[in-house]
């Protein structure tokens, strides 16, 4: 009788076994078709950016276009390859930068909040831009300025994030008391670009106030290459260490239980994060939401499962961007709006929604 009853034990546990089994093999495949869905909207966005503009042309002409260049009239493809492709591009891997670098955060941190923007890095950054602009010509030693520019960027961006983790760790704080450390940064360090626009002659002043607002415009395609061999060396990182950002979701403890050495890696994350922050933000300028916001939407698509998480993360940030290009060109017809406007202007009703159907 023991033995019948344990048989019927053993073949209830291997049926839910089973049904478990099913449940996450369908959840993945529902995770591949989101990437693959947002994937085929990310090119559907990129064509339509290509569209857009003070000369708008139509969708089908574009993609056509774009399958098949030499059959484009000249004037055409000068317009899409050469005016618009570098800007268009750029959104791309400067969104797809930020979002990878805030579903990190986000991970690490353990706070909704945490992003590159909130921790005060992408101010960091902005104020690295700022000092290179203002005294590049008093420097002694010459590097071109495609390289001193993130170079600037990125020495602050990182002092930043060591000032922070220092200062959170002095002060035994977790991190809630990290990303508050990191908003009086974020405006002290604003502050600062302020009194170097106060003191700027008129040309810095205007690359400041370029930098401040965030613009696709000045974009090239080797600023292009830049970012997006910086974005994928970043992406490769990230995806080695998947598995170990889906334990540390479950907390420091359980993560460090199972043999994840949760402060090495969290080091690695923050200085990953402000290579990324400051290389992408080192030739658009100062562009806040993306890396707060996109994470949250692959979130609510994906899950917390990191393999899916970061490329999702990346495609929402870089999507989340090229709408925002599309829309600073239609907007205003005939006036190029600013990126970072629209992005402050679309990001916040959209954070808003998300944290209500978080409580819902």
């Amino acid at each position: 009788m023991s033995a019948t009853h344990s048989a019927v034990l053993d073949a209830h546990a291997d049926a839910e076994q089973g049904m478990l089994a099913r449940q996450y093999r369908q959840q993945n495949r529902w995770r591949v078709l989101c990437l693959l869905g947002l994937l085929l909207l990310l090119v559907l966005s990129l064509a339509a950016d290509l569209a857009s503009g003070s000369a708008s042309f139509p969708l089908s002409v574009v993609l056509a276009g774009l399958l098949n260049p030499a059959a484009m009239d000249d004037s055409l493809r000068v317009v899409i390859f050469d005016v618009r492709l570098p800007y268009a591009l750029m959104a791309l891997a400067v969104g797809g930068a930020l979002g990878l670098g805030g579903a990190q955060l986000q991970t690490v941190l353990n706070n909704p909040l945490a992003s590159p923007f909130t921790l005060g890095v992408a101010a960091a950054a902005t104020l690295g831009a700022s000092l290179v602009i203002v005294f590049e010509q008093h420097l002694s030693f010459a590097l071109p300025h495609e390289i001193l520019l993130p170079l600037g960027a990125f020495a602050l961006a990182l002092a930043a994030t060591g000032l922070i983790l220092l200062l959170s760790r002095a002060h035994g704080g977790g991190s809630d008391t990290l990303v508050l450390f990191g908003i009086a940064l974020l405006f002290a360090l604003e502050a600062l670009v302020w009194l170097l626009q106060f003191l700027a002659d008129a040309n810095a002043l205007e690359q400041i106030v370029f930098w401040s607002m965030g613009n696709l415009g000045r974009a090239t395609l080797l600023h292009v290459a830049i970012v997006s061999a910086v974005l994928l060396l970043c992406f490769v990182l990230a995806m080695r260490r998947a598995w170990a950002l889906t334990l540390l979701r479950g907390g420091a403890m359980h993560a460090a239980s199972l043999g994840v050495q949760v402060e090495r890696l969290s080091w690695r994350v923050l200085i990953e994060v402000s290579l990324l922050t400051a290389v992408a933000l080192a030739f658009v300028g100062t562009i806040g939401f993306v890396g707060l916001v996109g994470p949250h939407i692959a979130r609510l698509l994906v899950g917390e499962q990191h393999r899916f998480f970061l490329p999702a993360s990346l495609l929402c940030g870089a999507l989340m961007l090229s709408l925002a290009s599309i829309a600073s060109k239609t907007l205003v017809p005939g006036l190029l709006i600013p990126i970072g406007i629209v992005t402050a202007l679309v990001g916040v009703p959209v954070l808003i929604a998300l944290i209500l159907n978080r409580r819902a």
